[in-house]
């Protein structure tokens, strides 16, 4: 059988997480911080490692079969792709910033403005939605300095935290669009084994990164108050404990939902309360 390419960050903010994914997955694969291509040698898979900007294109072209990239990346690109799975993590929002004294409330304060970017696509669309006639200039790089150097009233880029905003002197104005990483492919694709079967691969751990698996100890009485309130994956697993009458019920559920029943469980009499990682959920 063929293998595909995935193609997937070199180095940057995505390159850690996917990488980590993969190997979550059961890959298994070496050289990857010192090679551009390695081979996993237990899964039909070859793994690019490329600049981000390059994935779309690379997958759009057929370069590459996958690839894992920010949304704000693909849509720079503009490129053809089709999205396979939300992963997750990587999540930013591309953000409008002025100075911090600037007296800009509303976005029609920026008709007129200049705005620098490394994403003049997405910001293009953005003004254009909201019918702004502003200047745009394209910066690769250190956006953030453009308004202190005198290059243009106001900024468009990703921002994680706000912290580097704040140590320049910026403030967030407005909200572009959100991104995180996704798994994308060549539209062709979408039925291919091998691509199923990663698929598969990856809901199981994305599944797993939102879940727990609790065990706790109830008497009888209460096991119907206990149950109601655990909707899990399935039902829950009711096993008889030594002691007569109590019962250890196994389940698995939502972290969320989790901490938000808490107290509730407790108040219907649940007792020795287990909370533990999973590693895998296939469904």
């Amino acid at each position: 059988m063929k293998n595909l390419k995935i193609a997937i960050q070199k180095s940057g903010r995505l390159n850690e997480k996917s990488v980590l994914l993969l190997k979550n997955c059961g890959l298994k694969f070496d050289n990857y911080k010192s090679s551009l291509i390695t081979t996993v040698s237990n899964f039909s898979l070859e793994i690019l490692f490329l600049r981000d900007d390059d994935i779309p294109g690379y997958v759009e072209s057929g370069i590459a079969d996958l690839g894992i990239v920010g949304e704000n990346v693909i849509d720079e690109s503009e490129a053809k792709v089709h999205y396979v799975q939300r992963l997750g993590f990587g999540k930013c929002t591309l953000k409008l910033a002025v100075a911090k004294d600037s007296t800009m409330k509303d976005l029609k304060d920026l008709n007129g403005k200049s705005i620098a970017t490394s994403y003049p696509t997405i910001l293009g669309n953005f003004l254009k939605e909201n019918q702004i006639q502003a200047d745009i200039h394209e910066i690769s790089g250190s956006v953030e300095i453009a308004p202190g150097l005198g290059l243009s009233d106001a900024i468009c880029d990703i921002v994680s935290t706000g912290g580097t905003l704040k140590s320049n002197g910026l403030k967030p104005f407005a909200d572009v669009r959100n991104s995180e990483a996704i798994l994308i492919s060549r539209p062709e694709l979408e039925t291919d084994p091998i691509l199923c079967e990663l698929l598969q691969r990856i809901q199981s751990v994305l599944r797993a990164q939102e879940t727990k698996y609790v065990v706790l100890n109830v008497e009888k009485s209460n096991l119907p108050s206990i149950v109601n309130l655990l909707q899990g994956v399935k039902s829950p697993t009711i096993v008889p404990l030594a002691e007569e009458g109590w019962v250890a019920v196994h389940t698995v559920i939502t972290e969320d939902d989790f901490w938000h029943k808490i107290n509730q469980l407790k108040s219907a009499g649940a007792q020795g309360i287990v909370v533990m990682p999973v590693e895998k959920i296939i469904m």
